[in-house]
């Protein structure tokens, strides 16, 4: 027994001695790596309570008050826009600077992954372009880039019956109207149109397709998602029965959907010759949950980003009439009254466009991203006394990227960078006085390789949306006692993406 019980003692010194041998080798790696470079340490945001507890007791009080987007902005300010942090004990980093996003999402992109997002996020999404790495990644890029191309939908037709029947709910109100909801499932209704070939038309029969249950669940499972990605190595403890019921019923909905579109008599198409986006994924991807997660992740994107971006959109026109007045101006004397549009029609409306870009400019859909050092490696600036010299990033560091808070800095947008004025973008910002910053600083849809692939589809349905809702609409304004605050300080609801926590209330007639 004592033998036994010596062998044990001596094992576990030998364990902890070799892992400590190794930390002090890779420290030691590390270091030199540093040296060669010039780096320098980030500025460390300071923690009150051991181990970094203080950080994430911080995050979880700004997310109750609806303010969460609002304390990271603070953090940058207060300490830099790269900043050194200790967060549950363990070291991380994180960057607002161009430079450095170009370096994690383009030039050192081998370097990073994408950390525990497969594992936190699976029971939701399962397996899909945005859980995937590597050789599967690429494999679902290759097969969804031309899929979401936009000759897939340059006449507009699929987005036309969802906002026809959007015009008819608004028509139908009393006068006063949360939008907010309405474009949630209109863009749920655009999605499955585009994706499947037939919408579940949410907008007018929520009951009847189960939009309600499943935009309750999908709801529910995103909000216990952004708790797992908050606990960090520690996800695990984020797995209750809510949480898993409600990944049960999104997975219902869509299976359902998979089903009735691939039946017998819609696998040939519905016979119109209109692009149905399963029939052709489907081909590449005969695997049943392989597929229901890549519709997940796009449903996903399809439905909140954009959603999102429309809801933001008109809580700002309504607050700022002189731009709203301006955009009815260009779409009178682009179309008039004509709702038959098509894709170029939209692009040629430069303040619509503006507009929107604004829009994301304060209110990027997925405002915070992070990735993860697969191998020790350097952000080009940050470090040192005057926050311009290299930072090293060991391997296994997570580096959180801001594109919310970016966006507000006032060295690239100008001193009235928190305000809402689309007219900065027809004019010289300092944004413009260097090709890094000016590629690098804005980034609503990231940039890369990881980029965006329905960038163009959201641009288009949202920029459709505004348009018609215009023509259709002769005024369309703030109600009386709605609050007018400074842009930034109203209440957000934070999940996947950043909506607005009391609605986007309107008076429309």
């Amino acid at each position: 027994m004592m033998l036994v019980l010596t062998l044990a003692i001596l094992t576990l010194v030998v364990e902890v001695s070799t892992q400590w041998l190794l930390r002090r080798r890779q420290r030691a790696a590390d270091e030199a790596i540093g040296r060669s470079h010039g780096c320098l340490q980030a500025p460390r945001l300071a923690n009150q309570r051991p181990f970094g507890v203080d950080r994430l007791e911080q995050i979880f009080r700004a997310d109750a008050e609806s303010r969460l987007m609002e304390l990271f902005l603070f953090h940058f300010r207060q300490t830099g826009s790269t900043l050194e942090q200790k967060f549950l004990g363990t070291k991380a980093y994180g960057t607002i600077e161009p430079a450095n996003l170009e370096a994690i999402l383009n030039t050192r992109f081998k370097d990073f992954g994408i950390g525990l997002r497969r594992a936190i996020t699976f029971p939701l999404v399962g397996d899909g372009i945005f859980t995937q790495e590597g050789a599967d990644w690429k494999h679902s890029r290759d097969m969804l880039r031309p899929q979401l191309q936009h000759r897939q939908y340059e006449d507009l037709e699929v987005f036309q019956t969802a906002v026809d029947d959007l015009i008819q709910i608004v028509q139908e109100s009393n006068g006063i109207i949360d939008l907010q909801p309405l474009f949630f499932r209109l863009t749920l209704d655009t999605s499955t149109a585009f994706l499947f070939g037939e919408s579940v038309r949410s907008l007018i029969t929520p009951e009847a397709v189960g939009e309600s249950t499943f935009a309750t669940a999908f709801n529910t499972a995103q909000q216990w998602v952004t708790k797992r990605f908050r606990l960090v190595d520690i996800y695990w403890l984020i797995n209750g029965r809510e949480f898993r019921q409600a990944c049960q019923d999104v997975h219902r909905f869509v299976d359902q959907i998979i089903d009735r579109s691939l039946s017998s008599d819609r696998s040939k198409g519905d016979g119109s010759g209109r692009y149905v986006f399963l029939d052709t994924v489907a081909q590449s991807t005969p695997d049943r949950t392989a597929l229901r997660g890549q519709i997940i992740i796009l449903l996903t994107a399809g439905r909140d980003t954009t959603a999102c971006l429309l809801s933001w959109t008109f809580f700002l026109l309504v607050r700022h009439p002189r731009v709203i007045e301006k955009l009815r101006t260009e779409i009178s004397s682009t179309c008039g009254g004509n709702s038959n549009l098509n894709r170029d029609d939209l692009r040629r409306m430069s303040y619509l466009q503006n507009v929107l870009k604004e829009t994301l400019r304060l209110y990027p859909s997925v405002p915070v991203n992070t990735r993860t050092a697969v191998r020790t490696t350097v952000l080009p600036t940050g470090g040192g006394p005057d926050r311009k010299s290299p930072v090293l990033i060991p391997k296994g560091s997570a580096v959180a990227f801001s594109v919310y808070s970016m966006h507000r800095r006032p060295d690239l947008y100008g001193m009235d960078a928190e305000l809402f004025r689309p007219e900065r973008w027809d004019e010289e910002m300092p944004l413009q006085h260097n090709l890094t910053n000016l590629k690098w600083g804005y980034l609503p849809f990231h940039g890369g390789p990881r980029s965006c692939l329905g960038m163009d589809f959201a641009l288009t349905q949202a920029g459709y949306t505004v348009v018609r809702l215009l023509q259709s609409f002769g005024t369309i304004k703030l109600p009386q006692g709605e609050n007018v605050e400074l842009v930034g300080v109203e209440k957000q609801e934070m999940t996947l993406v950043v909506s607005i926590k009391e609605g986007c209330k309107v008076e429309i007639n």
